[in-house]
C-alpha cells in the first residue's frame, strides 16, 4: 500500500473538467491530472433516469490531500452534487511514485 490516491470526478463540459485538472497541478494538490472522454453516464437523478455525455479528471496525489482535492473540485465543479471518489494505488513503479511525491504538496504545505 502507497500513501497515494486517484481521486475521480466527471463534469458536462470538457472545459470545466480542463480547468479542475489545471487547477489542481496548479496548486500543486495534483501531480497529474488526466482529462477522459467523453464517456456515457447513465444515473438516477431525483427520481428519473438521465443519460449525459461527460467528461472525466483522474487526478493522482497523495491521501492526506484528499480534503483539500475535494474543496477545490467542489469550488470550480458545476453540478448541484459532483461524483468525487478516492481510490487507493496500491503499488506503482518507484520512478513514477517518486515523481509524484515531489510534485505534490507535504501535509498541505508549499515546497519550499
Amino acid at each position: 500500500m502507497t500513501d497515494f490516491i486517484q481521486v475521480v470526478t466527471t463534469t458536462e463540459r470538457k472545459e470545466d473538467a480542463a480547468a479542475i485538472a489545471r487547477t489542481l497541478v496548479d496548486e500543486r494538490l495534483a501531480a497529474c491530472v488526466q482529462v477522459l472522454g467523453p464517456v456515457t453516464s447513465t444515473y438516477r437523478w431525483k427520481g428519473e433516469i438521465e443519460t449525459a455525455e461527460e467528461w472525466q479528471c483522474w487526478a493522482k496525489t497523495r491521501r492526506e490531500l484528499y480534503e483539500q482535492v475535494e474543496q477545490s473540485i467542489r469550488r470550480l465543479h458545476p453540478y448541484e452534487v459532483p461524483e468525487i471518489l478516492a481510490m487507493p494505488i496500491l503499488a506503482g513503479s518507484a520512478g513514477y511514485l517518486a515523481w509524484l511525491e515531489g510534485e505534490v504538496h507535504r501535509s498541505g504545505r508549499s515546497r519550499q
